[in-house]
């Protein structure tokens, strides 16, 4: 019998072990998020079971936030936390059936590729001379909030990501835009920084991904909801990122998600707010079809229901954004399982294809830059 071991007390972990003791019928359950509102990020470690058939059975995957997220999803699997495969994944009577035999002495399963909060300071670290890193204030449990400043144009663009801590694939954008945005050599992004102020908040809930939950932060808060009235007490994350754009105007802000069911990258917009009219309607326009252009990983065809007129929610931030500022808002959603339009069985939509498409990002912002205004 293997000396199987599974833990998850370490960044982004998240199980909990019923029953280890045979490695062909692991038991294991999902642990909520703050709050007990919201739960579906899983990341596991199992050790001492190289080359034996396992199956790990997640027994509470119908009480999920996504229930019917599991169709079609495979789990992701590395032994050197680089590089994430799919595995052999199903959803049958209620549980998460994940089989596999792991190729190493250690093994790490996750619902998405993780991104730790220590890439998150490397990243910071590397931004150079040319971008200025402050501390816009801290979070529930105490960490700092950190928004990356560059460029040196009038234009005002603001770029957040990992409101929903268990997004991930957000991180592998942000690395994406970042390392482009601030590649000396790119000649479109010298160009943009000379266009606009980039404004970067590359982690929004920090407490919320080291602690493994899905959706809310340290309070049991689901950021995307409070940006209406944010509270020092309930959303301090919101409510400095919110000052510090009231500070600085907004001439376009990009909220960058995961989401958990559709199986594409697309953009929700700002529709249903008050202000929405052609101007706004031919921004939106302009860029996706510029997105498209540039990475068809993107796409228009598929995504959520456009809002009705004057019936946007106000306490999510693009629509709040939008409104506020009068500006181009805009969702970004990635999948958690694969790029329909392009599939790849072995790795689904990976961190390397979200790097990608953060990169892309430019030439949709250059196509209506000189637009915003």
């Amino acid at each position: 019998m293997p000396n199987l071991h599974i833990s998850s007390n370490f960044d982004a972990g998240n199980i909990e072990v019923i029953d280890a003791s045979d490695p062909s019928r692991v038991r294991l359950a999902i642990r909520k998020d703050a709050g007990d509102e919201h739960m579906q990020w899983f990341h596991f470690r199992v050790s001492g079971a190289e080359g034996v058939p396992c199956t790990f059975a997640i027994e509470n995957a119908s009480a999920v936030s996504y229930p019917q997220a599991w169709e079609g999803y495979q789990c992701c699997r590395s032994t050197d936390r680089e590089s994430w495969h799919r595995v052999d994944t199903e959803y049958v009577d209620g549980q998460l059936i994940i089989r596999d035999i792991p190729p190493g002495p250690v093994a790490w399963y996750s619902y998405f590729a993780p991104y730790s909060l220590e890439r998150v300071a490397d990243a910071l670290a590397a931004c150079g001379e040319q971008a200025r890193v402050d501390t816009l204030g801290q979070t529930v449990d105490g960490r700092d909030l950190d928004r990356i400043v560059v460029g040196a144009g009038p234009r005002v663009i603001w770029v957040i990501a990992r409101q929903h801590p268990g997004e991930s694939m957000a991180s592998w954008w942000m690395e994406g835009f970042l390392g482009r945005l601030l590649d000396e050599d790119d000649a479109l992004a010298r160009r943009l920084l000379k266009q606009a102020t980039f404004h970067v908040v590359p982690h929004m809930n920090p407490d919320g991904s080291f602690r493994g939950h899905l959706r809310c932060n340290a309070a049991g808060a689901n950021l995307n909801r409070e940006w209406h009235t944010p509270t020092a007490e309930r959303s301090p994350e919101v409510l400095c990122v919110r000052d510090a754009m009231d500070a600085s105007g907004v001439d376009l802000c990009l909220d960058v998600h995961g989401d958990e069911e559709l199986p594409y990258n697309f953009i929700s917009g700002a529709e249903g707010v008050p202000a929405w009219g052609p101007r706004m309607a031919k921004l939106d326009g302009a860029f996706r079809v510029a997105y498209e252009r540039a990475n068809p990983d993107f796409q228009s065809v598929h995504g959520y229901p456009r809002d009705m007129p004057n019936d946007a929610n106000m306490s999510m931030c693009t629509n709040q954004i939008a409104q506020r500022f009068d500006c181009l808002g805009m969702t970004l959603e990635m999948p958690f399982k694969d790029n329909a339009d392009a599939p790849d069985p072995e790795y689904g939509w990976s961190p390397e294809r979200c790097v990608r498409l953060g990169e892309s990002v430019l030439d949709a912002m250059a196509e209506v830059m000189e637009r915003l205004r």
